[in-house]
């Protein structure tokens, strides 16, 4: 098989500044990967994304095994052809979308049976049937099929870690392509001693890279950073750690701080649908009557396309009159946002001095913020 290397340049404290190769190219780390659910990043077409040197894509598993089917997009060249991104992708496995569905669900031992959100149509997840179907979709980097258990619920999180587990060995034993990265996942929601079970069993399967599973999905900030570190100290430093739906700044920051290299979120673009845009020290709703005349654009001394070119009147305007730009000139907005603090953020490693980064980064960041 192909090396899916993971060169580490520096590390401060815990925090890391790395290079995972791919075949399509190389993932400088730490990085946030926007996602393109059913193979598009919402309102941003691929050359915005390029322009904007996003260097990684997250599409949906689930989404594209039902719409509009893994067997075409394996007929049209695969995921990067089909949506002209030709550059590093990764799909999620599934599991996710497929345990969030609740009463449309039967989970057993072998997988999962669901029924379609789309016209209630009977599926079945199996390990196997995750990989294949990632396998036709062609990214470069795939995860393992997992159970994501609610966060307190110490029973379910002792079933849902040793399926996992077992899960994790059969995807090993059903991929087949040796040109996709298969990441195991590590779940146990905020127990402890699960956690540690859960990465020490992960990390022994030898995978080129894990992913940290069923956090930011209702536990506490404090709960989370536990488990990051509790996790982190066990996963294997020369492998790349993932940490899967996680994107507010704040929260990007306390990763790195704690050992993450890869982050992903739909935050981004859902909030741009909703008026909302990031800044460095916390959200604008540009809904609000206070920028009907702000000739400023969203943060100044940005560099984006929307900062550069528009004011925050202008894009009031285009929300008030319920114009499709708005969606995209914030999306564009808010993932250079997150994309250039994670970019300084990794300079910061590399010169040492990401400890005061992180320090003054939090100390200014509003998250719930609605300022000017």
């Amino acid at each position: 098989m192909p090396q899916f290397t993971f060169d580490i340049a520096a590390a401060d404290g815990s925090a890391r500044a790395g290079t995972f190769h791919t075949p399509h190219g190389p993932i400088a780390t730490p990085i946030f990967a926007p996602v393109g659910t059913q193979a598009t990043v919402k309102a941003v077409t691929p050359a915005q994304l390029a322009e904007l040197d996003a260097s990684l894509v997250l599409s949906n598993t689930y989404h594209l095994y039902l719409r509009p089917g893994a067997d075409l997009v394996a007929e049209m060249g695969g995921l990067h052809r089909f949506m002209q991104w030709p550059r590093p992708m990764l799909t999620d496995s599934g599991g996710f979308q497929v345990f969030s569905l609740a009463e449309m669900r039967k989970i057993d031992e072998d997988g999962v049976t669901f029924k379609s959100h789309i016209d209630g149509s009977t599926h079945r997840f199996t390990p196997e049937v995750s990989i294949r179907v990632q396998e036709q979709l062609g990214a470069d980097i795939i995860m393992a099929f997992d159970e994501c258990a609610p966060p307190y619920d110490r029973a379910y999180n002792e079933h849902a870690v040793a399926r996992t587990h077992a899960w994790a060995e059969r995807c090993l034993k059903a991929q087949t392509r040796p040109d996709q990265a298969l990441f195991g996942i590590v779940q146990g929601g905020v127990f402890r001693d699960l956690r540690e079970q859960s990465a020490a069993f992960i990390a022994s399967l030898g995978f080129p890279g894990h992913a940290i599973g069923g956090l930011s999905v209702g536990e506490t900030k404090a709960e989370m950073h536990a488990m990051l570190e509790v996790v982190n100290a066990v996963l294997p430093a020369e492998k790349p750690r993932y940490l899967m739906g996680v994107g507010s700044p704040e929260d990007l920051i306390n990763g790195i701080a704690r050992g993450v290299d890869i982050f992903d979120c739909v935050l981004p673009t859902r909030l741009a649908r909703h008026a909302s845009a990031m800044t460095r020290t916390g959200r604008l709703n540009l809904m609000n009557a206070a920028f009907a005349r702000d000739d400023c654009p969203i943060e100044p001394g940005c560099a984006c396309y929307t900062c550069r070119t528009f004011t925050r009147a202008y894009l009031r305007h285009l929300i008030v009159a319920k114009e499709m730009l708005a969606s995209t000139l914030i999306s564009i907005h808010n993932i250079h946002m997150l994309l250039q603090l994670v970019r300084d953020a990794r300079q910061a490693i590399l010169q040492g001095c990401f400890a005061d980064f992180a320090d003054s980064f939090l100390a200014s960041y509003r998250p719930r913020g609605k300022h000017a």
